[in-house]
């Protein structure tokens, strides 16, 4: 078996471990999730430089060990009252497409194991403003976490 083959093996065998895993956090006492795959790291609130001329939601960039990341408010992107930020406060640092980004949640939760079986569709009728960016609900006991759908997210 050649090297580039077993690099293979080994990282099909990784994708297959955290398939089902989503890092879940929490915006205005709900729960959201993204999948483990997507997510780097996860940092305190840094001091965030303000670029003139983005969106609301944008807060800004911040230098993570020499890279500059944008930084955005999933609760001014969902439209929610925004709230100030606390010890709670941290951002989640995500990797989608060529994206790096910095999502700042209001506190982060925990990584859970979804099994494919308890994921389904959001309803078909709008439930709320940011319903377009969820892509699955997961059920999870008696308690459901919204999964988001990152490429509406970022990219609209």
């Amino acid at each position: 078996m050649t090297t580039d083959m077993m690099q293979l093996e080994e990282d099909t065998l990784k994708l297959d471990a955290i398939k089902d895993m989503f890092f879940i956090f929490e915006i205005d006492s709900e729960d959201y999730g993204v999948e483990v795959a997507n997510v780097k790291e996860i940092i305190s609130m840094p001091k965030i430089t303000k670029v003139p001329q983005l969106p609301a939601f944008i807060e800004g960039i911040i230098n993570l060990r020499g890279d500059l990341i944008g930084v955005l408010d999933v609760r001014k992107r969902f439209g929610k009252i925004p709230k100030e930020y606390d010890e709670e406060t941290c951002i989640v640092v995500i990797v989608y497409n060529q994206y790096t980004l910095g999502l700042i949640v209001d506190n982060v939760k925990a990584a859970l194991t979804i099994p494919a079986e308890n994921v389904a569709p959001p309803p078909s009728a709008k439930i709320n403003s940011y319903n377009q960016f969820i892509r699955n609900i997961g059920k999870v006991g008696d308690g459901v976490k919204l999964l988001l759908d990152l490429e509406r997210f970022l990219e609209q």
